[in-house]
């Protein structure tokens, strides 16, 4: 491959297989515009094939001059379900009925439901080389109904009980025939199938009808007979006559007791009155006798003569005599009467009562008459039961036979589907549609020629780019190992760990490294500021802890440090843990603006403490102005205000000025991060010192920064 050894690491080159695709713009243009033109061209050769469609829906269907109740029947029965549905767009593909409309239509007549005989040269070559069977070989009529299933298609519509019914011809006139041809002969077939099941119905119901008849007329004889033999006599409806003998005794019965029981209570007031002796005027029987009646006016005008005479003659006087002699005597006839009135009435009760004696005899024999017809009714029942059964199986039987021998004679049975769409002819080709076909072609054209060219770049090694890792390979410089001298081999065995871990790091972030680096200046010193940079951008760890054991010279650098990593795009911050507040005084606005000492005393809320850097895009959080012993007294809390840093910053950098190992291990709970010794010059006893702590609490990466003169340099002009 062009530019890349055999045995190196190699990456795909995005930006080069657009560049080479962009490059070739022309070449693919025309080939896509060939490919839709050759495609157009197909598509106009080809021959237009047109579809069309009929829908039938199956239903129960009833005949036009059934009756109501028929019709309702018709209605409530069960709809098709599934099963019977696919069982009609099966019958519906039925090679009798696919055979009736090829005959109807004489489509055996036309060439393109027989293209086997008319087959092309590819076919017959085929056919040589026995790669393909030879269509002559099966009959014509065969031949004819392949070709016609392979344009027909018989669907169900999904979610109802309509059938569609499609065809494809090249003729738009017989795509839209042979479907309505289809649909009538399945109707006509639909229709004289159910023809066919009224005349067996007929056939079968004619002898079971005279059948019954005869067993109708013996039940109903039985039944008579039985009636008169057992004297079981029907008076009105289903009441026998001891029934309704006794019924009418029991009536009567009733009567007569009423009866006499007002006549004993007539004589037992008539009784009454004359034993007392009281006026027997307003008793209704007497009252109602017409002699009673002559006699109380004959004394009552005798009352009156005797009055009138009674005011001008003496009460011995003859004339008076006579009338109050004539007036007894009407009393007496008075009481005569009312004796004879009592004794009717009492001969009233006498009759009553022998009257209800002769009914509850004649009620006695009546009921051990009725007794035994109750007994013989139980067999009448079972005769009648039987009669009633085969009576009505008949007037059914009937009731069919009437219905299905008019249906056969009229020749009207509806089929139980209708056709709700007919197929018209259509006026647009259902195949090949010109457009579609012409831009699916040239987008798959498109999409291949780029695909080609991209793939000619892989392959001649033009869009490969090399991963070469030793550009990155620190080496341990002449001067400082004669600076540092024989005693530091110690701290080197140290150093490379952190080092080669770098180095993976880096290799894993290309980009990001080479977009920082880009934006610092260009050093040698590989413990420059610059160099550190690089590390921490690669670097994954989310705090780096700043260490200067020689003052505001390496707090210096650690500002520096992070206002490189914040131009680099990285977000981060600084938090000023120093004491002399040196890295505060270089990068806030406002030298006494509230920062972590504030926090850590509970004078200021956590969002107050952050400020942005005066010259670069970092953040600061500045050592602020409360008393730091007592702040200091809280620095465990700091731990939490790093896990939050953390989780919103790329990085957080704590300037610790001078600190010792053991002030470090309280802010880092957890071994992942940073260790940055900043030595503005490399003095061996610190250094070494240092190292040999780190490496002892556990922190194995552990970076040297030795670049501090330079670092105040460029403070100084920024400033």
């Amino acid at each position: 491959m062009s530019g890349v050894s055999r045995d190196q690491d190699v990456d795909i080159d995005l930006s080069q297989l657009v560049r080479a695709v962009w490059a070739r713009r022309l070449r693919i243009l025309t080939i896509t515009l060939v490919g839709a033109g050759v495609a157009f061209a197909g598509a106009k050769i080809m021959s237009p094939q047109y579809r069309s469609e009929t829908r039938i829906l199956i239903e129960p269907r009833a005949p036009a001059f059934a009756s109501t109740q028929q019709v309702n029947d018709a209605g409530a029965g069960p709809l098709m379900d599934e099963l019977n549905i696919a069982s009609q767009v099966q019958l519906l593909q039925s090679a009798d009925l696919l055979k009736k409309v090829i005959n109807d239509l004489k489509l055996y007549n036309l060439p393109e439901f027989d293209d086997a005989a008319n087959g092309s040269a590819m076919s017959s070559i085929l056919v040589k080389l026995h790669l393909r069977k030879n269509p002559m070989e099966n009959p014509p009529e065969e031949r004819v109904i392949d070709a016609f299933v392979e344009r027909l298609q018989v669907y169900q519509v999904p979610g109802s009980r309509v059938i569609g019914i499609s065809f494809t011809s090249k003729d738009p006139k017989l795509a839209a025939a042979i479907p309505n041809a289809m649909a009538n002969v399945y109707l006509s077939t639909q229709s004289g199938a159910k023809l066919d099941s009224n005349s067996e119905a007929t056939r079968w119901l004619e002898p079971e009808i005279e059948s019954l008849r005869r067993k109708v007329s013996e039940a109903e004889k039985k039944v008579a007979e039985y009636r008169t033999s057992h004297g079981l006599l029907q008076t009105n409806g289903t009441t026998t006559f001891p029934a309704q003998q006794l019924n009418d005794i029991s009536a009567e019965l009733t009567r007569v007791r009423g009866d006499q029981a007002n006549a004993e209570a007539r004589a037992q007031a008539v009784r009454n009155a004359l034993s007392s002796g009281e006026a027997s005027d307003t008793l209704p029987d007497i009252m109602s006798s017409q002699a009673i009646q002559r006699l109380k006016g004959t004394e009552s005008g005798l009352r009156s003569q005797v009055s009138d005479l009674q005011t001008s003659l003496l009460n011995s006087h003859p004339r008076l005599k006579s009338l109050r002699a004539q007036l007894a005597d009407i009393r007496g006839q008075i009481r005569q009467e009312t004796q004879k009135i009592l004794a009717s009435i009492e001969n009233e009760a006498k009759v009553a009562d022998l009257r209800a004696s002769e009914l509850e005899r004649q009620k006695d024999t009546v009921q051990a008459n009725s007794a035994r017809a109750g007994e013989d009714e139980v067999g009448l029942n079972a005769l009648e039961r039987e009669a009633t059964a085969q009576r009505q199986l008949l007037e059914t039987y009937l009731v069919r036979y009437r219905e299905a021998a008019s249906r056969a004679d009229s020749n009207s049975s509806p089929a139980d589907a209708r056709i709700v769409s007919k197929a018209i002819e259509p006026v647009d080709p259902y195949f090949p549609k010109v457009v579609p076909i012409v831009v699916v072609a040239a987008v798959a054209t498109l999409i291949l020629s780029a695909i080609v060219t991209m793939l000619a770049e892989l392959f001649s090694g033009r869009a490969l780019r090399p991963i070469d890792a030793s550009a990155e390979t620190i080496e341990t410089e002449t001067g400082a190992e004669k600076k540092i001298g024989p005693q530091a081999a110690p701290v080197v065995a140290v150093r490379s760990p952190a080092r080669a871990s770098m180095l993976a790091v880096v290799a894993e972030e290309e980009d990001a490294i080479d977009e920082a680096a880009a934006q610092v200046p260009e050093d040698d010193n590989e413990f420059s500021v610059a160099s550190v940079a690089v590390y921490l951008t690669g670097s994954r760890a989310p705090l780096a802890i700043a260490i200067s054991p020689t003052g505001d010279d390496g707090s210096a650098a650690t500002v520096l440090l992070t206002r490189i990593l914040a131009d680099a795009g990285r977000r981060v911050v600084l938090i000023d843990m120093t004491g002399s507040g040196h890295p505060t005084e270089l990068m806030a606005e406002d030298q006494g603006a509230p920062g972590v000492t504030d926090l850590l005393c509970g004078e200021a809320a956590f969002g107050d403490t952050i400020h942005s850097d005066r010259l670069s895009d970092a953040h600061l959080i500045p050592q602020g102005r409360s008393d730091v012993r007592r702040a200091m007294r809280g620095v465990d809390r700091l731990a939490l205000l790093l896990d939050a840093l953390a989780s919103a910053y790329d990085l957080v950098v704590v300037e610790c000025g001078a600190a010792d190992v053991a002030g470090v291990s309280r802010l880092t709970r957890s071994r992942d991060v940073e260790i940055i010794l900043s030595l503005p010059q490399i003095e061996e006893t610190v250094f070494v010192t240092l190292m040999t702590e780190f490496q002892a609490a556990g922190y194995e990466r552990v970076v040297l920064m030795s670049d501090g003169e330079a670092a105040e340099q460029r403070l100084g002009q920024a400033a």
